[in-house]
């Protein structure tokens, strides 16, 4: 395995950890090691039977994940016949999913009943119209990420909806596309009082969610709207302009990062950059935005 690989396997481990961590996985079960010939590939982790959207992901978050003995207090539960469509389910996915299109909705709208019902930021869940969970396609290729709902996607539960969801329409229908190609989430499920950005609080409770979500779609790529949403699926301080421009690495993804709607309405020059990150995102896929231009 050359460096290169190495350090893209470590990665996935390692996320795949955080995020069982984040779903309330609090132990590994120990696994004797089973002889192989030295033409055999060695596993990088065994995975936990029990995948983590499964779990009550409105529960209180567990401390860090550690291997403990098997008590009678920790005994595996039964697999439910509801979970049985969750088994490829596991954060974040290295392999393409093999779910059909109904069966990512179905999944989805297990996660949006359980978002509905969530309280895990009181101050949250209080000020709140409703929850907004996410729209489009359950086999979308492109998944958007932004940071919170507004005013007016608290009123109608749907993501980007307001003034800057029409401009990001706009730039979905430059790239030759419809909102109904994408699927579309933030950061946050709830809208933080005032606007106000979402606190490193906030977003920890609501990232069982989005790594639903985004394990579900299994999206080819992703695209982060503004700082917010950057810092907290990639876990960089980095500000956005010096982010764009690049490829990141989440599960199998490919990441883009570029400016917020909201910034474009104030910054109207930034339009430009945020084209020519269209065009290098659409460039990968092997169509070419500048001949529209």
């Amino acid at each position: 395995m050359n460096q290169d690989a190495n350090r893209r396997s470590q990665r996935a481990v390692r996320q795949l950890l955080e995020s069982w961590q984040r779903s309330g996985v609090t132990y590994l079960k120990q696994f004797e090691p089973v002889a192989q010939n030295s033409d055999s590939p060695t596993p990088l982790v065994e995975p936990p039977h029990h995948l983590p959207v499964q779990a009550d992901i409105t529960s209180t978050p567990e401390p860090s994940i550690q291997q403990q003995p098997q008590t009678s207090e920790m005994t595996e539960e039964p697999i439910r016949e509801s979970d049985q469509a969750r088994k490829e389910i596991s954060v974040p996915r290295t392999t393409k999913s093999k779910l059909n299109k109904g069966d990512r909705q179905a999944e989805l709208d297990i996660i949006a009943s359980q978002v509905s019902k969530c309280t895990r930021c009181p101050e949250l869940a209080e000020t709140r119209t409703q929850t907004v969970f996410g729209v489009g396609n359950p086999r979308a290729k492109i998944m958007f990420i932004g940071e919170a709902p507004g005013a007016d996607e608290d009123k109608q539960g749907e993501p980007f909806v307001g003034r800057a969801g029409k401009l990001l329409d706009k730039i979905i229908e430059a790239c030759q596309m419809k909102r109904s190609d994408i699927y579309i989430a933030n950061i946050l499920r709830c809208r933080p009082p005032g606007n106000r950005n979402p606190t490193d609080l906030e977003a920890s409770n609501c990232r069982g969610y989005l790594d639903a979500q985004i394990e579900i779609v299994d999206p080819d790529y992703i695209v982060c709207w503004g700082s917010v949403a950057a810092k907290n699926l990639l876990h960089s301080d980095l500000p956005i302009g010096k982010m764009r421009g690049d490829f990141y690495e989440y599960g199998r993804a490919k990441v883009v990062c570029t400016y917020h709607p909201s910034y474009l309405l104030r910054n109207p020059s930034a339009k430009k950059n945020v084209w020519e990150d269209m065009i290098y995102l659409f460039a990968d896929m092997g169509i070419d935005l500048k001949a529209q231009d």
